[in-house]
């Protein structure tokens, strides 16, 4: 059993097909280094380093071994396959075109010398292929494509955890420790301990917590950042595959029919999960979706260099305090939450003008849920690029955004609590403030918070403009 984003013994279909061949089993986790696969960012290696530690010992606890190899996968396999006398080699199938390339190659090879080879869907509901429009094509809006699925899907009956696993000599494997996952020198984690849980328990007791109570109230708290049961948090447990999103189906629909969830805010519930699937369709279709506009139109966007600029979002030091709070939460625990994302994502794209490839990339090194098929889509989508996108025009209003969503301020105030002490009026504007306020609350502009690097009408104006070039070339073309 070769794991790779399914961390997990339940509903692990590979793992049960596996298990079901009634030979023993053992048990493989590759840390790949083939060029063409993109490298996993730091906060992801923080977490795979202490999921695949506690499946280690879910699988000792049964009885198995989970080995720990480091190289090319085909290579490894082999080696493996050569020294255990494995008669077949079961995974769950991924779904980026580097991924793909390897494991056809692998499969062919393993067949080729009398093996088994058998590949699963472990990750999502539907494959990217098999939800198509009338026509015959894959869906590029989200809302048809969300209500095919609903139509259409039909969870499997789950399949339980395995509670033995024949035993196979123990085989040399590498210690984990030595790959370097967990940050060193300086170690920027020391906030993520306490937030998260990582490996198949912390999934399964977030989806209870969640699904027990705030999942009834999810529609109009999602959006709310400042409270923080408000979204499930699921998002990192199913990028590495501790839960699958049949689970949460299963899970979420089995509360509604027993009348234990609101209906319309359990839904709503699900079609975030669904729009992770409506990502892989998109990435599955169109491979170079992290790297290239998938509206090849946006390849004559006039974007701007800006690494001053850049940094300073980066760093949380825009001046905007609904930006700032969002990218030093980023930082300090590996995620932000969602409506954040898009404000954080907009002020880039928009008011910065720079490409979304810069936001795309420190996403991908900073969170823990970082996604090879949701974090590129989305990113693609604020900037206007992407599937189904917000319209370019539309650009998030980071004052605004921050008085309607973080109502309570409780957000801004943790994740910036240099401004703590102003008053709620201008808690999103404190440039807005006059000398008395701030120098009551503690404040100075330009040394104890930033000046706002980017004016708001200013910076929407430019962008503006941009995307009236962007159609003038467009349409000389």
């Amino acid at each position: 059993m070769w794991f790779r984003r399914d961390l997990r013994l339940h509903d692990n279909p590979a793992l049960n097909a596996a298990i079901q061949t009634g030979a023993p089993v053992v048990c493989l986790y590759i840390l790949e280094t083939d060029s063409t696969l993109r490298p996993m960012g730091g906060a992801s290696q923080w977490w795979l380093d202490k999921s695949l530690k506690r499946l280690r010992e879910s699988i000792e606890d049964i009885g198995g071994q989970l080995l720990f190899k480091r190289g090319l996968a085909r290579e490894t396999l082999d080696e493996i396959v050569s020294q255990t006398g494995a008669n077949a080699v079961f995974w769950n199938r991924r779904y980026d075109q580097a991924g793909r390339d390897i494991d056809s190659d692998i499969k062919q090879s393993l067949k080729q010398q009398g093996l088994g080879a058998e590949s699963y869907n472990g990750s999502l509901l539907t494959e990217p292929w098999t939800q198509k429009t009338g026509s015959g094509g894959y869906y590029k809006v989200f809302t048809p494509y969300w209500k095919s699925v609903q139509a259409n899907y039909q969870p499997s009956a789950e399949l339980g955890a395995p509670t033995q696993l024949k035993s196979v000599p123990k085989i040399e494997t590498e210690n984990i420790e030595d790959w370097g996952l967990h940050p060193t020198k300086p170690d920027w984690s020391t906030e993520f301990g306490p937030k998260w849980l990582p490996g198949e328990e912390g999934a399964a007791q977030r989806l209870q917590a969640f699904i027990s109570g705030p999942v009834s109230e999810y529609k109009d708290h999602r959006n709310r950042p400042d409270l923080e049961k408000g979204t499930s948090g699921l998002s990192p447990h199913l990028a590495f595959g501790e839960i699958g999103p049949a689970q949460i189906w299963r899970a979420t629909q089995a509360k509604i029919e027993a009348g234990d969830a609101n209906q319309a805010n359990a839904m709503t519930f699900l079609s975030e999960v669904v729009w992770r699937e409506f990502s892989y369709v998109l990435l599955y279709h169109n491979p170079e979706l992290a790297t290239e506009n998938y509206k090849p139109a946006f390849n004559a966007m006039p974007w701007r260099e800006d690494e001053a600029g850049l940094k300073a979002w980066q760093q949380g030091q825009t001046g905007y305090p609904i930006v700032d709070a969002g990218m030093r939460q980023l930082w300090a625990i590996g995620w932000m939450h969602n409506r954040v994302r898009m404000i954080v994502a907009s002020f880039l794209t928009k008011h910065l003008l720079l490409h979304w490839s810069h936001g795309e990339d420190w996403f991908w090194d900073t969170l823990v849920d970082a996604d090879p098929a949701a974090n590129s889509a989305s990113w693609q989508w604020t900037a206007g690029s992407g599937a189904d996108a917000a319209p370019y025009f539309r650009v998030f209003n980071p004052i605004t955004q921050g008085e309607k969503f973080d109502e309570s301020g409780d957000y801004v105030r943790k994740w910036c609590p240099e401004l703590a002490r102003l008053p709620h009026k201008f808690l999103y504007q404190p440039w807005e403030a006059g000398p008395l306020i701030l120098h009551a609350a503690g404040v100075k502009l330009g040394e104890t918070y930033p000046h706002p690097i980017v004016d708001h009408k200013e910076g929407r104006q430019r962008a503006l403009d941009a995307y009236d070039i962007l159609k003038e070339r467009r349409d000389a073309a």
